[in-house]
């Protein structure tokens, strides 16, 4: 096959596949209906015109060419953004936070026609703007060490700003976070030794009662000894020892076995009585 011929036919190939994706183009725009997914509404614009409905999920007859369906999302969706700020006592402050929002349904012709023409425009152009500003508004309030132990407060404060902002454009705030506050360094590092010096403080604390209780222990030990030998000698009479006498008497008469003893202490010894009475 000639090299003009295998162009001849390339050239057929590109130009019945440019004719099919146009005629596919062609059905799409000429097509009578619009279909709206789940989770989205559908705004419909006449010659970029909104109209005022606000199209449910389903299929949907338009004007073909004359007429576009325009979807809002309407699902939960996150965003997250970040920003310096001042506390009350001028410590800078990088936040960065996160939140979730949805577009309410019926506001989505609104969102459509005063903010952007899809959600996520919405939220890029009124959203990160007015996260930014409530953040600054509510850090202001708060000094840097109150970012840190008041942290639940400064995202309660930071929310209720956030949420009349969004409200007035249709828009709600599900959920807010505070993913992370950062300080100056030289901030931080006075932040370490505050929390080092309360920590020593506390351990030096625990050590002192640890002992207290240690010397009230002994105290305690010592003064039931004494008592117990007070009582004791309280108890010992004459006639108690008399009776511990008489019971160690007693006891050397069990263990004696009948047998006089041979040599008694002295010079002179004790005559063997048994040998005397068998020399007789």
């Amino acid at each position: 096959m000639a090299l003009s011929d295998r162009f001849s036919t390339g050239s057929t190939w590109a130009g019945r596949l440019l004719l099919l994706l146009a005629l596919v183009a062609a059905l799409w725009l000429l097509a009578p209906v619009a279909v709206v997914p789940a989770g989205y509404r559908g705004v419909m614009t006449t010659f970029g015109s909104p109209s005022a409905q606000v199209y449910e999920p389903g299929l949907h007859l338009r004007f073909p060419l004359a007429q576009t369906m325009n979807l809002m999302d309407i699902r939960l969706l996150k965003g997250e953004g970040e920003g310096d700020a001042a506390s009350r006592d001028l410590q800078s402050v990088h936040t960065r936070v996160a939140i979730n929002y949805h577009l309410l349904p019926s506001a989505a012709v609104e969102a459509f026609k005063n903010i952007g023409p899809s959600t996520e425009i919405a939220a890029e152009r009124l959203i990160i703007p007015a996260t930014h500003e409530a953040v600054k508004a509510a850090t202001a309030r708060f000094t840097a060490e109150e970012l840190i132990t008041r942290r639940t407060e400064v995202r309660d404060a930071i929310g209720v700003l956030l949420r009349e902002k969004m409200q007035r454009h249709g828009l709600v705030l599900d959920e807010f976070a505070i993913i992370n506050f950062t300080f100056s360094k030289s901030f931080s590092e006075a932040i370490e030794a505050k929390v080092s010096a309360e920590q020593s403080k506390l351990k030096a604390d625990r050590d002192l009662q640890r002992i207290e209780v240690e010397a009230r222990q002994k105290v305690a030990s010592a003064k039931a000894e004494a008592e117990a030998l007070a009582l004791q000698r309280q108890q010992v009479t004459q006639e108690l020892l008399a009776l511990r006498r008489i019971e160690n008497e007693r006891a050397a008469i069990a263990k004696w076995d009948g047998k006089m003893p041979q040599v008694a202490g002295g010079a002179t010894p004790f005559i063997n009585l048994d040998r005397a009475s068998g020399a007789r």
